[in-house]
């Protein structure tokens, strides 16, 4: 039932998919919205950032054919906020986590091989960005090395570029702390903590949820692996980058500093992604729903038990 709604892409999809986050967010944010108005103002931020991120979203699978005339992605990235709302809590993980979704952009886009460099300038300059909100997003800058060796392997010039991207943040971040605080870089700048304790995760809330997004995503992961050889030629390296992003952001996860769930948030795109390419080739429906169905009652459970 849930799916057949998503079967087709629609824009009151997008529509549905929004007001779920809107209440999502509502419900995790309540005290934030009615406080001071710094921290009302912040909460406003995190909403738009978040339904920025879904409209991005949509925009990359549609301009780049990841998944057939479907919305089984943005419905799968809002679910997920609904199985994570710990995410719309932390506005600077949700910049970081933006920046790092505009790189993707631009590096799934190589396959049009229209402006090369600059795109590659691009991403490496997001990822940059995006380590200032978060230290650990400059894992991303893996997915540069995993592109340049798709579409860039024999060209010098190219693989130079993105390292150009990150220089030219940290001497834009270099010249502010100058002109601002009277020092080159200040300690707050890349604060890299990081933790493996994972005491925080023994309990049956989080077991339950994570028990039901692990076996989706390594069943979902593996069978995306399985089909990538019979995908067009062309957009197969968009499609490596992707599970690329997913297993980094998975690594993002185990040494993040704070295990809340929000950490878990890198993982939202390239996991939609990845679990829309399974869903739309699933011939038996009721198997469709099984899926959606665990990633929509793990939320609800959780808030029982």
């Amino acid at each position: 039932m849930i799916t057949s709604v998503f079967s087709k892409s629609k824009p009151i999809n997008i529509i549905i998919v929004a007001v779920f986050i809107l209440i999502v967010f509502v419900i995790s944010n309540f005290a934030l919205l009615f406080n001071e108005l710094d921290q009302s103002l912040k909460a406003v931020a995190k909403l738009f950032i978040a339904f920025f991120s879904l409209f991005i979203l949509d925009f990359i699978i549609s301009k780049n054919t990841l998944t057939k005339k479907n919305s089984y992605a943005i419905m799968t990235f809002g679910l997920l906020f609904g199985m994570f709302p710990e995410a719309l809590k932390h506005l600077e993980l949700l910049c970081a986590n933006l920046l790092v979704l505009f790189a993707l952009r631009r590096l799934i886009s190589l396959h049009s091989n229209l402006h090369v460099k600059k795109k590659l300038f691009d991403a490496g300059f997001w990822i940059m960005l995006a380590t200032l909100f978060y230290f650990w997003a400059i894992l991303f800058f893996a997915l540069v090395i995993v592109a340049l060796i798709y579409h860039s392997k024999n060209d010098i010039k190219n693989t130079i570029i993105p390292f150009v991207g990150l220089i030219s943040v940290v001497l834009m971040l270099v010249a502010y702390n100058i002109i601002v605080h009277d020092t080159y870089v200040t300690g707050t700048n890349f604060q890299r903590y990081a933790s493996l304790d994972f005491t925080v995760y023994n309990s049956i809330d989080h077991i339950l949820i994570f028990t039901i997004l692990f076996t989706a995503f390594i069943w979902t992961l593996i069978y995306f692996f399985r089909i990538l050889p019979d995908k067009n030629k062309k957009l197969r390296p968009s499609f490596f980058l992707i599970a690329w992003a997913a297993i980094i952001a998975i690594l993002v996860a185990i040494i993040a500093p704070l295990k809340n769930g929000s950490e878990f948030l890198f993982l939202f795109v390239p996991f939609s992604i990845i679990m829309a390419n399974y869903i739309e080739v699933i011939s038996d429906s009721w198997f469709k729903e099984v899926f959606v169905t665990l990633l929509l009652i793990a939320p609800i459970l959780s808030l029982l038990l």
